[in-house]
């Protein structure tokens, strides 16, 4: 079995052109980040009717007006926003990563079960938020 040159040239671009898709395809799927106990406002570019949060523990997703929305890290963890406009159709389908403020933190171990301390500019334990 033999190869022209332009089959070659294109089994040898084949492997390039896949990582570059698997590259975009990664860049595009970055989760967005909001902080553990911290609260992102997003402006939106027309009114939304509906606001879904795949799990409601990890964010919480509240409409402020008809164009902005105030997104609430509840529990570290991933989860997913989708914000609808009055024609179902989406003005945001995005991951939402709830992290920890990494940079201000201590953790404290005992036995196995970490406390998270914020640290901001003396270490506490976090508030509790408790749902009515």
């Amino acid at each position: 079995m033999t190869f022209s040159t332009r089959s070659r040239a294109f089994l040898l671009a084949l492997p390039l052109a896949l990582l570059a898709v698997g590259a975009a395809r990664a860049e595009s799927e970055t989760p967005m980040r909001v902080l553990l106990n911290h609260a992102r406002v997003l402006k939106l570019d027309r009114p939304v009717s509906k606001v879904i949060v795949g799990n409601s523990t990890i964010a919480d997703a509240t409409v402020a007006d008809p164009r902005t929305i105030v997104l609430t890290g509840r529990t570290a963890g991933m989860t997913n926003l989708v914000i609808l406009d009055s024609d179902d159709q989406p003005v945001v389908d995005e991951r939402i990563l709830v992290a920890n403020d990494e940079e201000n933190t201590l953790r404290l171990y005992r036995s196995v079960t970490p406390t998270i301390m914020s640290c901001t500019p003396t270490c506490e334990l976090p508030a509790t938020v408790k749902n009515n």
